[in-house]
């Protein structure tokens, strides 16, 4: 599989990768789906300590046993919770983080991490204090390397600017084309990479879409209404060919920009995981695809830039 550098640090990660949050809690289950996509040439694995109040990093962690050295591991920090029990509070110290960064590689089984993120973000936080602390983090050799997952422009520019961030983690598709009018320049001017978070828009963007529009989309998109998301996913369909399957569509459009590593996709069944796989399969798209695509949609704005 291609590989594309992470930012400007030394680790190349795979042009499309595994997003742990769906694996789910069957350990079994799990395993099968990271041991297929290890095997198909996928070498970045994301978890975060958020996902399932910590079990989500276990069950990760031991799926990936006898393969660490394989795989370019990543996980986030900044919500403090307390295992079981519900609920949790955004808290992006530099104490919690250090903290946190122990909690989340017993969880592991790995005694490094590889891209350690923070894991949400507003302008009024202790910016400073949370880059010092994964600086120290990264010297004493808990982490590799940093970055943040944030969709708001404000905060991204303050690391931007401030810190040496390897990454962003953003939600990113053909329907939420927000990064293309406000990041994704600014990211690759600073040599700074975009993991690319829900690349086919919930599943909107595959093959069964019409039948997810009207589960997860009934009340719109973002700024589409119901209406507008049913039309533009009925057109998606006309694009589905022999050499080219719609889920591989919607991969090769949000990698089409180079500031873009890799696409972040979940897969809960070996179903799921080998959609996704057929990009690998699949005819490149043609930049005249890639213009019809970005005009039979809208190009929204962020509206939380704080």
């Amino acid at each position: 599989m291609s590989k594309r550098k992470l930012g400007s640090s030394e680790l190349y990660i795979s042009e499309i990768s595994l997003g742990g949050m769906s694996l789910g809690k069957d350990i079994g289950k799990a395993k099968s789906i990271i041991d297929r996509a290890i095997d198909a040439g996928i070498n970045y694995v994301d978890t975060a300590d958020l996902y399932d109040f910590g079990m989500n990093e276990q069950i990760v962690g031991e799926a990936i046993k006898g393969r660490r050295e394989e795989i370019i591991l990543g996980t986030k920090v900044g919500n403090h919770f307390t295992p079981g029990k519900e609920g949790w509070s955004w808290d992006p110290s530099k104490t919690h983080i250090k903290r946190g960064v122990k909690d989340s590689l017993q969880r592991l089984g790995t005694d490094y991490i590889d891209l350690y993120q923070l894991h949400g973000g507003t302008i009024d936080d202790p910016i400073e204090e949370a880059i010092e602390a994964f600086e120290e983090l990264r010297k004493e050799g808990y982490i590799r390397e940093y970055g943040i997952s944030s969709i708001r422009p404000n905060v991204i520019k303050e690391y931007v600017e401030k810190s040496n961030i390897v990454s962003v983690m953003m939600q990113y598709n053909a329907l939420d084309r927000r990064p293309e009018e406000e990041i994704l320049d600014l990211l690759e001017q600073h040599d700074i990479s975009v993991l690319a978070r829900g690349p086919l828009a919930k599943g909107m963007l595959s093959s069964k879409g019409e039948t997810i529009v009207n589960k997860k989309a009934e009340e719109g998109f973002l700024e589409y209404s119901y209406e507008e998301v049913l039309s533009l996913v009925k057109k998606w369909q006309d694009y589905k060919s022999d050499s080219r399957t719609l889920t591989a569509l919607a991969l090769q459009y949000v990698l089409h920009h180079s500031a873009v590593a890799s696409a972040v996709f979940g897969a809960s069944s070996l179903e799921q995981l080998e959609d996704n796989l057929s990009y690998f399969r699949s005819e490149p798209i043609t930049e005249q695809i890639f213009g019809e695509i970005q005009a039979m949609t809208n190009p929204i704005t962020y509206q939380k830039h704080k």
